[in-house]
């Protein structure tokens, strides 16, 4: 099986690195953030709520900027109680993905949620999300999840991995055997350790960034980082996570971040090239089993 790089058209020994940026529509300053991440500064990739409040300004927001690749970021979990969403589907098809007031999951009831959640209503939630952005003109590069490392649960990886098939679409995945799953059929997945910035303490982020890239190893790897906007209405809405954010925001904005990638010869890309080297390998498996 050719390297990660290698799929991708790159160097075997080449330092490759995908900064995705997630949340995108989670709310206003999630969005505005985002979009300067990408414009300004060095992420490559992004990942969208279509449950969201704010999932139809980010989807105009990505209607305008077509050249931003960005996936599905499949969401089961609510995180902001003084704003919340709910599923896309109707709650009366979906019982098992809701708590006992029939409102999404918050992430610390995340147990609760993957010991209750039948598959089929979780792929019928998963495909309401994909109907919403093919109904708004989009076409997304890849399928990942809101909080659920590689779906939470195999049958649910499984499940998704089916409707990435359907669709033509990549699967970011962190686990091993996840990267052993897709390993199996020559597709592409990051082949080190997952960075989310969120296990990073802001107070040290730019540091701690500065050693992660500089002993990048040779090969696929990616960070998820999470930007957003520090104002009132972001601290209010979301006090967990607005620190972490803005503190996100101003490390891959920075000139420094930029330099470090110049200055260690690391290759950015995205999850289109990765999804370009998945329908390759699809169209190699059609063809065997047309013989």
């Amino acid at each position: 099986m050719d390297s990660a790089n290698e799929a991708l058209g790159l160097p075997r020994e080449a330092r490759t690195l995908i900064v995705s940026a997630d949340d995108f529509g989670m709310y206003g300053e999630v969005n505005e953030a985002v979009v300067r991440a990408f414009e300004d500064g060095i992420v490559s990739s992004c990942g969208l709520m279509p449950p969201c409040p704010a999932a139809e300004e980010a989807m105009a927001m990505l209607r305008a900027r077509p050249h931003l690749p960005f996936g599905i970021h499949l969401t089961l979990l609510c995180d902001t109680p003084a704003r919340p969403w709910g599923p896309l589907t109707a709650r009366e098809r979906v019982p098992s993905l809701l708590d006992g007031r029939g409102a999404l999951f918050t992430p610390d009831r995340l147990p609760e949620l993957l010991a209750q959640a039948r598959p089929e209503e979780a792929e019928t939630e998963f495909r309401a999300q994909l109907d919403a952005v093919a109904a708004a003109g989009l076409t997304p590069t890849h399928l990942d999840w809101h909080c659920l490392a590689d779906g939470g649960r195999p049958d649910i990886f499984d499940l998704t991995l089916a409707l990435a098939d359907e669709h033509g679409l990549a699967v970011r995945a962190w686990l091993p055997s996840s990267h052993e799953r897709l390993g199996r059929r020559g597709l592409t997945s990051v082949e080190h350790d997952f960075v989310d910035s969120f296990t990073l303490d802001p107070a040290t982020k730019e540091a701690r960034c500065e050693e992660l890239l500089r002993t990048l190893p040779p090969g696929l790897s990616e960070w998820a980082v999470h930007p957003g906007l520090d104002t009132p209405e972001a601290r209010s809405l979301d006090p967990d996570g607005w620190h972490v954010r803005s503190t996100d925001l101003a490390h891959v904005t920075s000139p420094r971040a930029r330099e470090l990638l110049d200055e260690e010869g690391i290759v950015v890309t995205d999850y289109a090239a990765v999804s370009r080297a998945w329908e390759r390998v699809r169209t190699s498996e059609r063809a065997r089993a047309s013989q």
